[in-house]
């Protein structure tokens, strides 16, 4: 197949999961280029390899020096942000601004000023904006969804999810995340928030508590790492997310296979933790429990992000709508604002509607606040 839709990857730590589409025939994608501020930097997910070795070993063209080097490409249809969650706002609405499509890693932007200020970029731009939360590829995940729209489930009534993940190691490998530092709420929240969207549609209100335990002395001491948060939906649905970053990692609570990452869905027919799924027998006299996907093994994202990039193509080949958009972006860093505006006032918090909205502006004074 001709690869002829050109990449551009800023961040080569998590971005370096992206460099594979190039060896991947089935896909009309290339990564062409790659910039990192650090041209030292080592792959978080390739040991021992630093990013002129990675662009080698996958074939990319070209090592920026500079980021506008990729925006001035001509090659290059889309660019992939996967650099560190404050640098998203302004690279995204760079590219969106330069005509190019944009894919982020989540969290799309750590504030609603910078969410506002991605969607007008993405309205004015007419390009796509994909918001790579990754459980959305998972195949475990996949299959929960599927029996939900199947009806497997019934009517939901009640859900949870989770994502536990001690981050004491990630900070070895990553340090800006405590050197920046990476916001917990936006940065790790957002996954279990974004499961659930999934499922119920927009959260409109939320309830939460943060607090620390200080297990790495790196991460700042006055910064929260841990939350519970309670949250109903706009369908009157409520539901609770634990997130939890500073922790020594537990047993596999839930059967989780994926790095702590878990939901719980309670329907009328059925109740589902991850993996294992039980029908509700009380008419039959049999209450049968199954294993939905009993040869699922974690797989570090190999899996997630082909079937991720192989969707990004579908969408900016046939103008179809990302599975998560700019909207949906935006949608997700509203909820994890409230839950800040929450936790600060000891109050319950309604989140923003404005993303709804066909068009949404952003004024020169947001901007200056965005810096």
């Amino acid at each position: 197949m001709l690869k002829d839709i050109g990449l551009g990857v800023v961040g080569a730590g998590l971005g370096a999961h992206l460099l594979a589409v190039n060896q991947d025939p089935s896909s009309r994608l290339k990564v062409r280029g790659v910039y990192d501020p650090d041209p030292q930097r080592r792959g978080l997910y390739f040991a021992g390899k630093d990013m002129a070795t990675l662009a080698q070993q996958h074939e990319v063209e070209y090592v920026a020096r500079e980021y506008e080097e990729l925006l001035a490409r001509k090659d290059i249809a889309c660019i992939a942000v996967f650099s560190p969650c404050p640098c998203h706002a302004e690279q995204i609405i760079a590219a969106l601004d330069a005509g190019k499509h944009a894919i982020v890693t989540k969290p799309m932007a750590v504030s609603v000023a910078e969410a506002r200020a991605i969607v007008a970029a993405a309205d004015r731009a007419g390009r796509k904006v994909l918001v790579a939360q990754l459980m959305r590829w998972n195949r475990m995940f996949q299959k929960i969804h599927a029996l939900f729209e199947e009806g497997t489930l019934g009517t939901l009534h009640m859900a949870e999810a989770c994502y536990l993940h001690d981050m004491r190691g990630v900070f070895d490998v990553s340090p800006w995340r405590h050197q920046m530092p990476q916001d917990f709420m936006y940065g790790g929240v957002c996954h279990p928030v974004d499961l659930l969207r999934w499922f119920l549609g927009e959260v409109d209100e939320v309830f939460a508590y943060g607090s620390r335990a200080g297990l790495d002395p790196r991460y700042p001491a006055d910064k929260l790492e841990n939350f519970i948060i309670s949250l109903k939906f706009r369908n009157g649905v409520i539901a609770r997310i634990l997130g939890a970053f500073d922790l020594v990692h537990p047993p596999s609570l839930w059967n989780i296979p994926f790095h702590g990452v878990g939901i719980g869905l309670y329907g009328t027919k059925a109740s589902l933790l991850n993996n294992r799924l039980i029908r509700d027998g009380r008419e039959s006299g049999v209450w049968k429990e199954e294993t939905i996907l009993p040869e699922y093994v974690f797989d570090n994202h190999a899996g997630e992000t082909p079937s991720m990039l192989h969707h990004l193509e579908d969408c900016i080949v046939n103008d179809r709508k990302p599975l998560v958009d700019a909207r949906g972006g935006a949608q997700i860093v509203a909820v994890c604002s409230a839950c800040w505006d929450s936790i600060r006032s000891g109050k319950p918090v309604k989140v923003t509607r404005e993303f709804d909205r066909v068009t949404t502006a952003v004024s020169d004074t947001e901007r200056e606040d965005m810096g």
